[in-house]
């Protein structure tokens, strides 16, 4: 490998979290700043939430005849 070509590596970077969460991983930066985790991403939490804007969930469900849940 060339030598002075490569980024620092940090063992203990910093992941911080928009809701607070913060995580030690390895990195090429000292910290790393991000908006959605597992903590807070809908997916992980079960707490899914549908942006229907001018009906479009009940057009597509109107159109295959998807009942709601």
């Amino acid at each position: 490998m060339k030598t002075e070509i490569h980024p620092e590596y940090f063992m203990d970077a910093v992941v911080k979290c928009a809701c607070g969460t913060e995580y030690k991983i390895p990195g090429a930066t000292k910290e790393i700043h991000i908006e959605v985790c597992s903590n807070c991403h809908p997916f992980f939490t079960g707490n899914d939430r549908i942006m229907d804007t001018e009906g479009r969930v009940e057009k597509f469900r109107k159109r295959f005849k998807l009942e709601k849940k």
